[in-house]
């Protein structure tokens, strides 16, 4: 599996970045490449992203919640993926740690979207991180 690390500081406290985060099926206002997310309930969820001008769909399943510290998640279809956030209190409010890991099983796409993939992780991770200060400081 690729694995795939970014991080950034969000000025407000833990417990406020994380209840946000918590609302999976809001990712998709935090970033242009998420189409959609729409829950399946049992704490799963199906993602619809556009990126690499392909359509990827797969359905996650949230494997550890611990307020406001860590959002864990890991694909049940599709891409075969998992995620964690790992949330830090810092003084400058808190620093939010995304560690994903993800295995595409066609070898010739898997060359391309690994060449692409941290560049656009990054992207979505800043986008997301964004736009959930924004609705904070809103």
């Amino acid at each position: 599996m690729a694995t795939i690390e970014h991080s950034a500081i969000v000025r407000a406290a833990p417990e406020r970045v994380f209840a946000l985060l918590r609302r999976v099926e809001d990712f998709a206002d935090y970033s242009d490449l998420i189409s959609d997310i729409e829950p399946l309930g049992d704490e799963r969820y199906r993602w619809h992203v556009r990126a690499l001008s392909m359509d990827w769909t797969f359905d996650v399943v949230i494997t550890e919640v611990k307020s406001p510290d860590v959002l864990a998640w890991e694909s049940v279809n599709g891409v075969k993926n998992q995620g964690r956030y790992h949330l830090r209190e810092v003084p400058e409010g808190t620093e939010v740690a995304l560690t994903l890991s993800y295995e595409i099983g066609n070898r010739f796409m898997a060359k391309a979207v690994n060449k692409a993939a941290t560049p656009l992780v990054g992207k979505v991770s800043r986008q997301i991180l964004e736009r959930v200060e924004a609705r904070l400081q809103a």
